[in-house]
């Protein structure tokens, strides 16, 4: 995947400023700084989107998300911190291979980093059903 971004960063075709690395998994901070402390985590191998992901995979990279978060925290002392993954391009994914941001924030930095939704408060027999319906693809999968 040479037109892959990230996929040329693992092979040492683009530039990075790595954070850490794992067997499978690469971190390295993101271009677009909004604020001090974005990080990306990847896994070294191209994998798409979520949908793609596999479990062994995925507590790779989640693994290393938790140690860059407690080291964005330790260095940079933000006083929040933002896990961010975007899918397909209805979910704002911009680079079509599986990312996680860690996105160090702190007190006054909203018109740098927006994150929200209009709050909608359903009544309790609508999420009674999206629960039913998501509930039962998950026993598909796990019989």
């Amino acid at each position: 995947m040479s037109e892959c971004i990230f996929c040329r960063i693992v092979q040492g075709e683009a530039p990075a400023s790595v954070v850490a690395e794992t067997a499978g998994a690469l971190a390295f901070m993101d271009i677009d700084q909004p604020v001090p402390g974005h990080v990306l985590v990847i896994p070294k191998a191209h994998i798409r989107d979520i949908y793609a992901l596999d479990a062994a995979t995925a507590a790779e990279i989640f693994a290393l998300t938790v140690a860059v978060a407690k080291a964005v925290k330790a260095a940079l002392q933000p006083d929040g911190l933002n896990l961010i993954q975007a899918n397909e391009r209805a979910g704002q994914q911009e680079v079509f291979h599986f990312h996680m941001h860690v996105v160090a924030r702190y007190a006054g930095d909203r018109d740098k980093v927006r994150l929200g939704w209009q709050p909608h408060l359903p009544a309790r027999a609508e999420l009674e059903e999206l629960a039913a319906r998501i509930r039962a693809r998950l026993d598909r999968a796990a019989g």
